[in-house]
């Protein structure tokens, strides 16, 4: 999760656990929203496996900053699986794009298309977890855009709610009102 309970809860000053459930909620469907929007995953993962074409020298992280590539495997049908790759020389550029000094494969992917698979650890350690050597934070800019996505979503429930229950106890006392005048009418002969 991009920010823990505690920091939205003081950002919208409470301090009653009523809306814990759904806070914590609301984190995690504004956390799954950042990586949509970002095509990335932003929390950091350990054994992380990306495929790509294997005529391909260069791979684009779906999780970074890139911490360590532990190895690099190529497939060419689904009876042999996958066979891992020995002495890949690679660089790491900003910590995002793995580049490869040559590709996995150099058959023509017209001829026999082959798949290249990588695995790595990367991604920002989340909020309440102190880094370790090597591991990045997450930046405090998007760790406070997602309090305040937070924030606003459970104001704007908040007042939603307010209006549905003014609207549900107006219809309810018009309904009322309508039972009466029917049965006024229905006394008076109408």
């Amino acid at each position: 999760m991009l920010t823990q309970l505690t920091t939205v809860k003081a950002r919208l000053e409470i301090s009653v656990s009523t809306y814990d459930d759904l806070l914590n909620r609301a984190i995690d469907a504004v956390s799954a929203r950042f990586d949509r929007e970002c095509n990335r995953t932003l929390a950091r993962g350990v054994g992380v496996t990306q495929e790509f074409p294997g005529t391909d020298a260069e791979v684009i992280a779906c999780c970074y900053p890139i911490e360590a590539v532990s190895k690099f495997e190529l497939k060419t049908t689904e009876a042999e699986g996958w066979i891992e790759q020995t002495s890949v020389d690679y660089m790491l550029r900003n910590a995002c794009i793995i580049s490869l000094i040559l590709p996995l494969s150099f058959v023509p992917q017209a001829v026999v298309r082959q798949l290249g698979r990588v695995t790595y650890t990367g991604g920002y350690v989340m909020p309440g977890t102190t880094p370790s050597a090597g591991q990045t934070a997450l930046p405090a800019d998007l760790e406070w855009a997602a309090v305040e996505q937070v924030a606003a979503w459970l104001q704007n429930w908040t007042t939603a709610r307010k209006k549905r229950k003014h609207f549900y106890a107006k219809i309810l006392g018009n309904s009322q009102k309508a039972r009466s005048f029917h049965k006024w009418a229905l006394s008076a002969g109408l």
